[in-house]
């Protein structure tokens, strides 16, 4: 056989090779597509529950100087990044492939988590008590690390939350695709969120600096900026604790209808869809939006009021009796 026989071979099968790589590298681009878009719409999905998560962490970083502000978001992300992957994913992933209706269980339990923890802030603002007091010295290392574990433990919550939401949007595709969207949408709101924060928590740091400048337009933003930041944490502080009640009471009449008693879910539907009818346009989404919040606020507020009484005022009452 002489070389001009063999160059026909030779080319014909370098050709299919190049063609099967090219098949492959086409198959590969359109997988990662489907998982951007699969990641992303999951992201959308949970945005409400982001939202959620960056009002409430700012509060666990109020009372410290200002240079252990940053080292506490850092160690809280590294925490929620660690709930979401080393607990939150495994649990969710295994659930959904062989017990997917335990997941609704799994998501009440969190939501009287967060409408108890909203209700004991309500509590103590009202003068019930305040259970952080008796704690370790505020600013100090100990307390540094009880705020940390409190906002790692409120974040697995709200964690929880978004990943089951996200998995709920792709829960149709194979195992492996799920497994890498979740891990994307993992790692995109862990940064989304406390950067965030840091964001948020650093600005007075940002409102000195400018103050400090030559130009007298620097000075004043910076100047309004220190004076505009107690007042804004102040309020991101009360957005936080409403938000636990408004994402607790709603975790809990969703789930509560996945479990089976779709009473809840039904009423908030209706009386959604008849807020929404009030008014025809945008301004009609807008009040069936706020009157579903208020009502799941208000019914993690109950709820939560609720295991407040039976976690504090009974063993207290119990504890005083036994004195007597």
């Amino acid at each position: 056989m002489g070389p001009a026989e063999l160059e026909v071979p030779v080319a014909t099968g370098l050709v299919a090779l190049l063609d099967d790589i090219a098949t492959l590298t086409r198959a590969a681009a359109a997988s990662l597509d489907d998982i951007g878009a699969a990641a992303g719409k999951a992201s959308v999905k949970a945005a409400g529950v982001v939202v959620d998560d960056t009002a409430v962490t700012p509060r666990y970083v109020d009372g410290f100087t200002p240079d252990r502000e940053l080292p506490i978001v850092r160690k809280i992300a590294i925490g929620s990044i660690r709930n979401k992957l080393l607990i939150i994913l495994p649990v969710a992933m295994l659930l959904s492939q062989f017990l997917p209706g335990a997941l609704p269980y799994l998501l009440i339990a969190g939501g009287l988590f967060l409408s108890y923890e909203g209700a004991e802030k309500v509590w103590e603002a009202i003068g019930g008590g305040h259970h952080e007091d008796a704690g370790p010295k505020q600013g100090g290392p100990e307390f540094e690390k009880t705020m940390v574990r409190g906002a790692i433990r409120t974040d697995l919550i709200l964690s929880a939350e978004i990943m089951v939401i996200s998995l709920s949007s792709v829960e149709d595709e194979p195992f492996w695709t799920r497994l890498i969207v979740l891990i994307v949408v993992a790692f995109l709101i862990t940064a989304l969120v406390y950067g965030v924060v840091a964001l948020i928590v650093k600005m007075d740091d940002v409102g000195l600096a400018l103050a400090r400048r030559e130009s007298r337009i620097s000075q004043s933003v910076g100047r309004g900026l220190v004076n505009a930041m107690p007042k804004i944490m102040a309020t991101l502080t009360v957005v936080g604790i409403a938000a636990m009640l408004w994402v607790g009471g709603h975790i809990l009449i969703v789930n509560v209808g996945e479990a089976g008693f779709h009473w809840p879910a039904d009423q908030l539907h209706h009386l959604e869809h008849w807020f929404g009818e009030l008014v025809h346009g945008g301004f009609g989404s807008v009040l069936s939006w706020t009157a579903g919040t208020v009502v799941s606020a208000l019914v993690g507020l109950a709820v939560g009021a609720i295991l407040v009484t039976l976690m504090h005022l009974i063993p207290k009452r119990t504890k005083d009796a036994g004195a007597h």
